[in-house]
């Protein structure tokens, strides 16, 4: 079983890294194999609805998005990080994201998702809110906390003394590593559940 965990911040060791890493060790204690990917610093273009992805099974910009595709479907969980600027979600994550859920057309339904969030002060919950609309419109359960997955601080340091927030990340491995077993389980035993053909609506005729 393995897990993913996407680092959307510029800084590859910064305060987003800081709370990713804190989720690592407990889904690792958890016997989950992780890997963080850094994605934050690098030059991503957004998604432009070519649909090229349809006829070529990856997306046309050949960057890290199909990098990470194939360790997206093999994963049995996604942990999605990002920092908070202008109170949203980190620009160069959102395109990234756009890009990996749209392009890759193999079935993310049941594998765990997870959002953390990392601000100085505020705009931690709208981030956390965004992040979360890709993991529901692809059928995939949400790991959660006892409280919203966020760290304030506006160093690594000052995370850490996050001692709320630090918390939050711990008992967040530990539900999520629990969810992706348990999902396991049943699948095994008893398969998904049944799925039925989808229909689409339109709302102008």
């Amino acid at each position: 079983m393995k897990v993913i965990l996407l680092n959307g911040s510029p800084k590859a060791k910064g305060c987003t890294y800081t709370a990713l890493a804190e989720v690592e060790k407990t889904l690792r204690e958890g016997g989950i194999e992780t890997e963080i990917i850094h994605v934050g610093h690098k030059d991503i273009h957004g998604c432009i609805a070519c649909n090229k992805c349809v006829e070529q099974g990856r997306c046309v910009f050949n960057d890290l998005v199909n990098e990470v595709a194939p360790k997206f479907e093999e994963a049995d969980g996604i942990v999605i990080g990002s920092p908070v600027y202008y109170a949203s979600i980190a620009g160069t994550l959102k395109a990234f994201l756009d890009r990996l859920f749209y392009s890759t057309h193999f079935s993310k339904r049941m594998k765990v998702g997870a959002a953390v969030t990392s601000a100085r002060r505020a705009g931690t919950v709208a981030t956390f809110d965004i992040i979360n609309k890709y993991f529901t419109i692809a059928q995939m359960p949400v790991a959660s906390t006892f409280y919203w997955n966020e760290v304030h601080g506006n160093t690594s340091e000052q995370v850490m003394q996050d001692e709320e927030g630090m918390q939050s990340m711990r008992q967040l491995g530990r539900n999520m590593a629990f969810l992706i077993r348990a999902i396991a389980a049943e699948k095994e035993k008893n398969g998904l559940p049944e799925e039925e053909q989808r229909v689409w609506t339109n709302f102008i005729r």
